[in-house]
C-alpha cells in the first residue's frame, strides 16, 4: 500500500511508478483524511509514503494522517516500510521527523529515498521556477533514479539511505522549515484577477484538498478559498490555471508556472 500526498504532480509521477512495480495500492493522503484511516495490509504487502517537502518538512497534512492511521496486519508482523520524498534540492530532517511520527504508530522507515524535481514553489522572491531545459534535465535524472530505488523497494532492500539532506540539515528544518510551516502555510494570500479569470473552475479541480469552490454568483463567478486551514500551500491552483489569473499576494504575478506534464498539454 503506498499512501501518497501531491499538489503539481510530482509525487503523484512517482508514486504511480512505484505502484506499477510494486502491484500494491495507492491511497490519497488528501482523500483518506475524511474516512477514518483505517487499513489492513495482504500477507507481504508493503507500506509506502510518498510526498513532496513542505519548508524541509513533511507537510502538516501528511503530519495529521499518520496520527490518524490505524494498520492491521494480515500476518501480525511489521511490513517493509519505506518512503519517498520529493524536493527542490535538499530535505533537511525530513526523514527523521517522519519516522518520529511513524514511531507513534508502530512503524519505522527501512530504507528512505528522495527525488530533485522542477521546482514548483515560487512565494519567495529567491524562488523561481526552472528552465524548460533544467525542467527536462531534473526529470530525466529522477527517472533513472527512480528506476533504481523501485527495485530496491521490490526487493524488500533495507538500510538504503539515497537522500539530500543538505549543509544544515538541522538548521533548515528546525528554524527556517518550522518557520515557513507556522507562518507561511496560508490561503489568505491568494488572489485571482477577475478581469483575466475565464472561469473554468480548473483550479478547484486542481486543488488536492478541496480548499477552493467557485462562488455562487452565476454572471461572476470566481474561485473562492476557503479559509480553514486546509490549505497546504501546495500552489496547485497557481499553477494549473490556464490563464495565469491566481496570484500569491503580488510576488508571483511575474513567475512561472508548471505542473507535472504541463509540457504536454494541449
Amino acid at each position: 500500500m503506498i499512501f501518497y500526498f501531491s499538489g503539481t504532480g510530482n509525487t503523484r509521477w512517482a508514486a504511480e511508478q512505484l505502484a506499477e512495480a510494486t502491484g500494491e495500492h495507492l491511497v490519497a493522503i488528501a482523500d483518506a483524511t475524511a474516512g477514518s484511516c483505517t487499513y489492513t495490509l495482504q500477507p507481504g504487502e508493503r507500506v509506502g509514503f510518498c510526498f513532496p517537502v513542505h519548508g524541509w518538512q513533511p507537510p502538516r497534512i501528511v503530519r495529521q494522517f499518520i496520527r490518524r492511521l490505524q494498520l492491521k496486519y494480515a500476518e501480525g508482523a511489521r511490513p517493509y516500510c519505506y518512503a519517498l520524498v520529493t524536493c527542490g534540492d535538499s530535505i533537511g530532517r525530513t526523514m527523521e521527523m517522519l519516522n518520529s511520527e511513524l514511531r507513534a504508530v508502530g512503524l519505522q522507515t527501512d530504507s528512505i529515498f528522495s527525488l530533485v524535481m522542477p521546482e514548483s514553489y515560487v512565494c519567495l522572491p529567491f524562488m523561481y521556477t526552472d528552465s524548460p531545459a533544467r525542467e527536462q534535465s531534473k526529470i530525466a535524472t529522477a527517472q533513472q533514479q527512480l528506476t533504481q530505488y523501485a527495485d530496491l523497494i521490490v526487493r524488500r532492500v533495507g538500510s538504503e539511505c539515497h537522500t539530500q539532506r543538505g549543509l544544515t540539515p538541522w538548521l533548515f528544518s528546525h528554524v527556517i522549515g518550522a518557520y515557513f510551516n507556522r507562518y507561511m502555510i496560508t490561503d489568505k494570500k491568494f488572489t485571482v484577477d477577475a478581469d483575466i479569470c475565464i472561469r473554468c473552475g480548473k483550479c478547484v479541480k486542481a486543488c488536492p484538498t478541496g480548499n477552493l469552490t467557485m462562488s455562487i454568483d452565476r454572471d461572476n463567478a470566481l474561485p473562492q478559498w476557503h479559509h480553514d486551514g486546509s490549505c497546504t500551500n501546495c500552489l496547485a491552483c497557481y499553477h494549473y490555471c490556464p490563464r495565469h489569473a491566481i496570484n500569491y499576494g503580488n510576488i508571483t504575478r511575474k513567475r512561472g508556472q508548471y505542473f507535472f506534464g504541463h509540457n504536454k498539454k494541449t
